[in-house]
């Protein structure tokens, strides 16, 4: 076991990692941060997207001691320094965005990403962004709504049911 330190969501943050330890491993048993999913052990369903130094990264294809010292980013972090709904959580929630919620983490980290690279992105950007992410509720109409909201773009409402 080695010691890996690490900024996290603006806090340093050390844990103990075997060197086989995947950073999604690290986050949730090492910090106690169970917000970044692990889906599919594959690195196929996105559920654990966090960022690193600023990049999207699918936290179940890094070890943790490959990125020791490193900003990271979980889905906690992206709440509003006063506890509230950020921006792209709040739109996920106005416009529907989640069902069961398992994905909603790396939707959401992945969203970020997106917005970061390209502030106004058309309704194909976001559905090619995030081709990476697996939703076996929605059926991804509201996610992208959700993502277009939170740029700032007019939507249309949701429908009621």
């Amino acid at each position: 076991m080695t010691n890996v330190t690490m900024t996290v969501n603006g806090k340093s943050r050390t844990a103990a990692a075997e060197g086989r330890t995947l950073l999604v491993d690290w986050l949730r048993e090492g910090l106690r941060m169970t917000g970044t999913h692990v889906g599919c052990d594959t690195s196929q369903c996105g559920a654990c997207v966090v960022h690193v130094n600023g990049v999207a990264m699918k936290s179940c294809s890094v070890l943790a001691q490959e990125v020791d010292g490193a900003e990271v980013t979980t889905i906690e972090g992206m709440a509003n320094a006063d506890g509230s709904l950020g921006t792209i959580q709040q739109a996920f929630q106005d416009y529907h965005g989640l069902q069961c919620g398992f994905c909603t983490p790396g939707m959401v980290m992945s969203a970020a990403a997106l917005l970061k690279e390209n502030p106004r992105p058309t309704e194909a950007d976001v559905r090619h962004y995030l081709e990476g992410n697996i939703c076996r509720c929605t059926g991804y109409h509201n996610i992208v709504k959700a993502v277009m909201a939170a740029s700032g773009q007019q939507v249309a409402p949701v429908a009621a049911e």
